[in-house]
């Protein structure tokens, strides 16, 4: 079992994907209240050399030379990945080693308005960065940032990676009613995106529990309503939960061990994660598809969420 590494995961967006995680769960400069991940335990800006580079590097050559090559290396996990000061460092190793494998970024964007997140970032060949408020009280409510992070200088960093950078950006926003979709805070989004002028425009929503309770996924009807209002052209809704399926990459086996997990008692994702030797980015992978087809339910309790048959 690798410490850093996980996958590869089948990804909607980017098929076989191995997963590269930087700083300990959950470590990110925001708290948002949808993360199917958990709550912020280190709610911090601070860029530091959380995991060690040589540990990393070690477990990617180990990989490479006893498995197939995936279709991507995404840098993703439990928090936020620009939060470690190596991970340019990283990317550029994973370019030398492989130099045809195209590296992917899961970003929250937070950190785009440092010139020196944006240099490192330039090894990357897909950035997704992630943007749920143009306003400052609903950021505040959706995103709970860390002190010091500003919804304006946020965007600011948006629109100055998108003039340097010479990659792709698929922009997602996360859409969550009662939160963001009111239609002033949707108008804003939409002055944001045609100032930040991503390749890609992509509309999210609930698939699973948040941090808080009783929250409300769009319905596919209200996302195609952003859709047309907007009436951009590369404004795209991501694919069902259960797409992930038709990934080479989706693997049976792992779908049944969670299910043979939850079977014999409630399950959080952490605990399916130690028992099963996987990642919680993966676990969350499988659990999306699980539910959606309605062979698990989750149950919030004082210890978290926690999986049990439907």
């Amino acid at each position: 079992m690798y410490k850093y590494l996980f996958g590869p995961v089948p990804s909607r967006r980017l098929g076989m994907s191995l997963g590269v995680d930087l700083v300990p769960k959950k470590v990110c400069s925001l708290n948002c209240v949808y993360c199917e991940v958990g709550k912020t335990t280190k709610l911090t800006t601070e860029r530091i050399e959380y995991v060690p580079f040589k540990r990393v590097k070690d477990e990617i050559i180990h990989f490479f030379r006893n498995n197939p090559d995936p279709d991507f290396v995404t840098f993703s996990g439990s928090g936020e990945p620009t939060l470690n000061i190596r991970l340019g460092d990283v990317m550029d190793f994973i370019k030398e080693l492989k130099p045809d494998i195209p590296i992917a970024v899961l970003t929250n964007g937070t950190l785009l308005s440092d010139r020196q997140v944006r240099k490192e970032l330039q090894g990357a060949d897909i950035v997704l960065p992630s943007l749920d408020a143009a306003t400052r009280g609903v950021f505040t409510r959706i995103n709970r940032p860390a002190p010091g992070i500003d919804i304006d200088n946020y965007i600011r960093g948006l629109i100055d990676f998108r003039k340097e950078y010479k990659g792709k950006i698929h922009l997602e926003i996360f859409v969550l009613p009662g939160y963001n979709y009111e239609r002033n805070e949707l108008k804003e989004l939409r002055k944001a995106i045609i100032r930040i002028n991503p390749d890609s425009v992509q509309l999210n929503t609930l698939d699973r529990p948040g941090t808080v309770d009783n929250l409300r996924s769009a319905g596919r009807e209200e996302l195609e309503e952003i859709v047309e209002s907007w009436g951009l052209v590369n404004v795209e809704i991501i694919a069902a939960a259960p797409k992930r399926k038709e990934v080479q990459s989706y693997r049976h086996d792992a779908e049944e061990a969670i299910i043979g997990m939850i079977a014999r008692r409630p399950c959080t994702i952490d605990d399916l994660s130690e028992t099963l030797g996987m990642h919680v980015s993966e676990i969350n992978k499988y659990l999306d598809v699980l539910e959606s087809e309605n062979k698990i339910q989750p149950v919030r309790q004082d210890r978290g969420v926690f999986y049990k048959p439907a």
